[in-house]
C-alpha cells in the first residue's frame, strides 16, 4: 500500500479525538443526544483547525445507528460507508471549483430526495465564500426551508465574505486556533506510533511554525521526519528542513542593534542568507521574539503568555533590561511593515537590509518612536564619549569668539560658523575661569534638563580677551544654546551665578570632522595638569 500523509492517516474519526475545540465538540454532542439538530451549520476559522473534519463526524454520528455519548460507533455500516466515502447521504463539495449558479441549482434538485438510508442526507459546502452572488441567492431558499432529513453545513475561511442573509439562517461555530502545548502533545502521540525519535525541543518548534494548524503541523512533522529518516529528529534539523532560525541568532542582531552596528547587523544576515534560511520566515521569526521582549518588559507574570524554557525566559529578560520600551514597539513596527513587503518583493535580501539599517540609524526616520530613540542614541553617544574620542564619530563643527555669522548678546557671543587657528595659551588664566573649569560639573550641575546634560559633556576653553568658551558638538546640543537666545542668557546667568560676578560666556559649535584638540585649547586638562603639579611639590609629611 502507498504512504498516506500523517494528516490523512491520523484525522480524527470521533469527536473525542478532535483536539483543542472543546467549545464545538461538546456543543454538537449536545445537540445530537437531544435530537435538537439544526438544519444549517457555518463553521468558521483558519485553516487545519478542524472544520472539515468535525463537519464529517457530525455527518456520521447523526446518521449512526448505534451512537455513543453523541458520537459515531464506528462499527455500523453507515458509519464505514460515510468513512469509506462511498455513502449516498454525505455529499462533500468543493465551493472553489463549483461556485456557479448550475452547480447550487443541481443541489437544490436533489434536496427533494429523501435519504435512501440513514435519517440525513448532509452537504457539506468547502470554502463556501468562493460561491458567486448568484450561487448564494440560489441556495439561499433551500437554506431556509430545507426538508426535515437535510443538514447544510458550510464551511469557510473568510467568513467576512459570505452574505449576511446567509449567516442569518445558520448556526455559527468559529473554530480557534489550536494552541502550541495542544499540539506538540498530539505530534508527540502521533511520532510514538510511527516510532520515530524526536526531540520535545523539535516538536514544540514545529507546533509553533504551525501558527495554530493542527494539519500544517502534520504536514511539517511529515516533511522533517521524511528528510532525516532513520535519524533522530533534533531542533537542530527541524531548523535546517524549516529554513529558520535559531533564536540565539535573534539575541546577537538584537545586541548590533542596540549597539547602532550597521556592520554586524549586515553581517550576521548575510551569516543568515549563505545558511540557506528563509527570509521572510526570518523577519517573522525576529517580530515573534521582539513580540516576547515587549511582554517581557511591560508583564510581570508572562509565564503563561510566553511559550519557552524557563532558561530562555530567564536570558529574554536579561535582554529586556536594555533595550526601552519604545524602542521595541518601533522594532515591530518596522519588521511588520517589512513582512508586509516580502510577500511581493523580488530583491528580499535588500529590504531586509535597510530594515536592519533603519533599526541602527533612527535619524532615518520622522515619526515620534525613531524621534525618541535618536535623542537615547545621541544619549547614548555621549556617555561613551563618542563626541571627543575620534574625529568624525560625531557630527561636530569648530568656532571661536567673534567668527563669522556669531552675533553677541549680554556679553556672550553665539557660535561661528568657521573654524578658527589654534590661539596661543596666555602667560595666566584670570581666576575666573580657572574657578569655572574647576568646578564646572558643580556648575553644570544646577541647571536644569537637558542643558545639564549638554553642560556636562561641553569641552572648555578659552576666547578672546581670556573669555570662557563652551564647544558644544553639532547638533542638538549646539542648537539649543546658538538657536535660543533665551537659553544662552540663562547659561550666562548660570555661571555668573555661581562665580559671584557678571561673566560672559561664548558658545561654539564644532563641526564634522573637526578635532576640539585643533582649533581649542583644552582648560580641562591643562588646570588639572597644574593642580597635579601643585600637588608633587607638596613636601612628604609621613
Amino acid at each position: 500500500m502507498s504512504y498516506v500523509a500523517l494528516y490523512r492517516k491520523f484525522r480524527p474519526d470521533s469527536f473525542e479525538s478532535v483536539k483543542g475545540q472543546d467549545h464545538i465538540v461538546t456543543t454538537l454532542r449536545n445537540q445530537i443526544e437531544s435530537d435538537r439538530i439544526g438544519h444549517a451549520y457555518l463553521f468558521c476559522g483558519t485553516r487545519g483547525t478542524g472544520k472539515t473534519t468535525v463537519a464529517k463526524i457530525f455527518a456520521r454520528a447523526v446518521n449512526c445507528e448505534h451512537p455513543e455519548n453523541g458520537s459515531p460507533c464506528g462499527e455500523c455500516a453507515t458509519c464505514r460507508a460515510i468513512a469509506a466515502g462511498v455513502s449516498m447521504n454525505v455529499i462533500e463539495i468543493d465551493a472553489a471549483s463549483n461556485n456557479g449558479v448550475d452547480n447550487i441549482r443541481e443541489i437544490v434538485d436533489e434536496v427533494a430526495y429523501s435519504p435512501t438510508e440513514g435519517r440525513y442526507k448532509v452537504y457539506i459546502i468547502d470554502e463556501v465564500h468562493m460561491l458567486s452572488i448568484g450561487a448564494f441567492n440560489a441556495l439561499l431558499k433551500t437554506l431556509e426551508e430545507p426538508p426535515s432529513y437535510v443538514i447544510f453545513i458550510l464551511a469557510t475561511t473568510e467568513a467576512h465574505k459570505i452574505p449576511i442573509t446567509i449567516l442569518s439562517r445558520c448556526q455559527r461555530y468559529d473554530f480557534r486556533r489550536i494552541s502550541i502545548d495542544t499540539i506538540a502533545g498530539r505530534l508527540g502521540e502521533i511520532v510514538e506510533k510511527e516510532h520515530v525519535a524526536v526531540e520535545e525541543k523539535a516538536l514544540r518548534y514545529v507546533a509553533k511554525a504551525a501558527d495554530g494548524s493542527m494539519r500544517d503541523a502534520l504536514s511539517l512533522l511529515d516533511q522533517c521526519i521524511a528528510f532525516h529518516f532513520g535519524d533522530e529528529l533534533t531542533y537542530d534539523k527541524v531548523l535546517d528542513v524549516l529554513g529558520a532560525v535559531d533564536t540565539g541568532v535573534f539575541s546577537r542582531l538584537l545586541r548590533s542593534v542596540l549597539d547602532r552596528s550597521v556592520a554586524e547587523c549586515i553581517a550576521l544576515l548575510d551569516e543568515i542568507v549563505i545558511q540557506g534560511r528563509e527570509l521572510t520566515q526570518f523577519v517573522t521569526d525576529f517580530t515573534w521574539y521582539l513580540r516576547n521582549l515587549l511582554l517581557v518588559k511591560t508583564s510581570e507574570h508572562v509565564e503563561d503568555v510566553i511559550d519557552m524554557s524557563s532558561e530562555n525566559l530567564q536570558l529574554l529578560q536579561q535582554e529586556a533590561e536594555r533595550v526601552e520600551t519604545d524602542g521595541i514597539i518601533r522594532y515591530i513596527r518596522i519588521f511588520s511593515e517589512l513582512s508586509g513587503q516580502l510577500r511581493y518583493a523580488a530583491q528580499k535580501r535588500v529590504l531586509t537590509e535597510v530594515a536592519l539599517i533603519k533599526l541602527c540609524r533612527p535619524q532615518m526616520e520622522a515619526k515620534q518612536d525613531a524621534l525618541l530613540d535618536r535623542i537615547r542614541a545621541l544619549e547614548q553617544r555621549i556617555e561613551n564619549g563618542a563626541f571627543l574620542s575620534a574625529a568624525g564619530a560625531a557630527g561636530l563643527g569648530a568656532g571661536s569668539p567673534g567668527a563669522q555669522g556669531g552675533f553677541a548678546t549680554g556679553g556672550g557671543t553665539y557660535a561661528g560658523a568657521e573654524p578658527q587657528v589654534k590661539q596661543e595659551l596666555p602667560k595666566a588664566l584670570p581666576d575666573d575661569v580657572k574657578r569655572a573649569v574647576s568646578n564646572w560639573q558643580a556648575i553644570a550641575g544646577r541647571a536644569e534638563q537637558p542643558m545639564r546634560l549638554y553642560l556636562q559633556n561641553a569641552k572648555l576653553s578659552l576666547g578672546a580677551d581670556n573669555q570662557l568658551v563652551i564647544v558644544l558638538p553639532d547638533g542638538i546640543m549646539s542648537d539649543y544654546f546658538t538657536q535660543e537666545k533665551e537659553h544662552h542668557e540663562q547659561l550666562e546667568a548660570l555661571v555668573s551665578g555661581f562665580l559671584g560676578k557678571q561673566t560672559a560666556v561664548s558658545v561654539q559649535v564644532l563641526k564634522e570632522n573637526d578635532r576640539f584638540t585643533d582649533h581649542y585649547i583644552d582648560l580641562s586638562s591643562l588646570i588639572n595638569m597644574e593642580i597635579e603639579e601643585e600637588d608633587e611639590t607638596e613636601p612628604d609629611i609621613y
